[in-house]
């Protein structure tokens, strides 16, 4: 067995029997390590967006309590060592333990990286892509690329996609040349019917929108909307949404491995247990912060010209068609999409 055969070995053994855990979650918190462990956690997200304090703030305090205050999380908002792409750089190399980043950030690295990202125009509910991911593989899919590289993920909820813009949308001719902050594959996506987007780091988009560099914009969608203050600047709440997408966590499987049993077993466990009660947490706040925007920002939800959902439809054909081409593992993961849209019905 060759060196590098047998570091892949070990560290599918480790998610394994750190996975394995989870179904007897009892035992947790028994026999909690003595020493006390703190991680940084480099966030993508800005200290003013929900989920650096719903989810990665909420993870945190759970698995304080968990472990009796033995392991203890200290999150960084966006930029404090990095931000956008290059939190995977760092987490890579073992300069932070672990991150939260959006698999669109890793699309170079794992070939399934955006049917977890989300395929836009695929899945209608959060649910079917939940499922998609956690039940039917794609996760595990996108880690036999980044095992390799010592990085494991977990997907940390599934929210859903929406744009707010500055500009009211009647027509294509007003949807064309619309400079929407996006990433991953919701670029090409939004490009295919004519729009212009372009990625910027959410450090820096309340500006980038402000100042008229963009025109609008997606973070999620109501929640992330009103946590970012995008409605400050944009009126228009467009539906239906884009799609589903994802967040992830995402951890140094060196220093994973150096944790004891316990802390191990406790941190995956967590985040395990937090992707399905926080992906269902988050359908109901969305509901909430839209009303709330409706009747405390004065926003107007407007529908997208029936033109324009034409041209998005054949776009996400086309993208999911052109992913699945990225080599063995894109093309399980789009076969997964396909039987699911199948058995829903949408094909």
């Amino acid at each position: 067995m060759t060196a590098s055969s047998s570091m892949l070995n070990r560290r599918s053994m480790l998610r394994g029997a750190a996975l394995g855990a989870i179904a007897t979650p009892a035992l947790v918190g028994k026999g909690i390590a003595q020493g006390k462990v703190t991680w940084r956690v480099q966030s993508h997200w800005p200290k003013a967006s929900s989920s650096f304090t719903d989810s990665l703030g909420v993870l945190a305090t759970v698995l304080e309590e968990r472990t009796d205050g033995a392991f203890k999380l200290e999150p960084l908002g966006a930029g404090e060592f990095a931000k956008g792409p290059d939190i995977y750089n760092i987490l890579r190399k073992g300069v932070v333990p672990m991150a939260t980043l959006s698999p669109s950030y890793i699309q170079d690295q794992a070939q399934a990286a955006s049917f977890v990202y989300g395929i836009p125009g695929t899945f209608r509910e959060s649910w079917q892509l939940q499922h998609a991911i956690k039940n039917l593989g794609l996760e595990d899919l996108v880690n036999e690329d980044l095992n390799k590289e010592g990085v494991m993920l977990m997907a940390e909820k599934v929210l859903p996609v929406e744009m707010v813009v500055s500009k009211r949308i009647e027509s294509a001719d007003d949807f064309r040349g619309l400079k929407i902050r996006s990433s991953g594959t919701m670029i090409d996506y939004l490009a295919a019917a004519g729009a212009a987007p372009q990625y910027v780091p959410g450090s820096e988009l309340y500006q980038a929108l402000s100042s008229g560099v963009v025109d609008g914009a997606h973070w999620g969608a109501a929640i992330g909307a009103k946590s970012m203050s995008l409605w400050e600047v944009c009126k228009f709440h467009c539906k239906p949404g884009l799609g589903m997408t994802t967040d992830a966590y995402a951890v140094n499987m060196d220093q994973l491995e150096a944790l004891d049993d316990d802390l191990r077993t406790a941190l995956i466990d967590s985040m395990q247990n937090r992707f399905f009660l926080r992906s269902q947490e988050y359908q109901h706040q969305e509901a909430v912060a839209l009303a709330s925007g409706v009747a405390e920002n004065g926003i107007e939800v407007i529908t997208l010209p029936d033109d324009v959902l034409e041209m998005l439809s054949n776009a996400s054909k086309d993208i999911l068609a052109k992913e699945a081409e990225k080599g063995e593992r894109a093309a399980k993961a789009a076969d997964i999409y396909r039987e699911l849209m199948t058995d829903f019905g949408y094909i």
